[in-house]
């Protein structure tokens, strides 16, 4: 059983940045995909961005683009999450996914 555990989350300026890593133990190469979502308070959790586990085409929610890259080390079966120029609105936890296993989540929080 794949277990995901997210961590580098915290307490950020506007405009700042943030890396956010997810790291599996076992092998995520049964699912599809490997990648992240968010949730606000009050909110329903959003992808963010995904990366395939097949051949590492990404994916990004239209609000990640141009600002969030997501990455995977193969060798350390972990993927990131680079945030860059993060808005308040980016505050929410963030969760670690792949097929119908998630993480704890890491909370973000984009506050002056």
């Amino acid at each position: 059983q794949v277990q995901l555990v997210e961590s580098g989350g915290g307490l950020v300026q506007p405009g700042g940045s943030l890396r956010l890593s997810c790291a599996a133990s076992g092998s995520t190469l049964d699912y599809y995909a490997i990648g992240w979502f968010r949730q606000a308070p009050g909110e329903e959790r959003e992808g963010v961005s995904c990366i395939s586990t097949a051949d590492s085409s990404k994916y990004y929610a239209e609000s990640a683009k141009g600002r969030f890259t997501v990455s995977r080390d193969i060798a350390k079966n972990t993927i990131y999450l680079q945030m860059n120029k993060l808005k308040p609105d980016d505050t929410a936890v963030y969760y670690c996914n792949t097929g119908h296993i998630w993480g704890q989540g890491t909370q973000v929080t984009v506050s002056s």
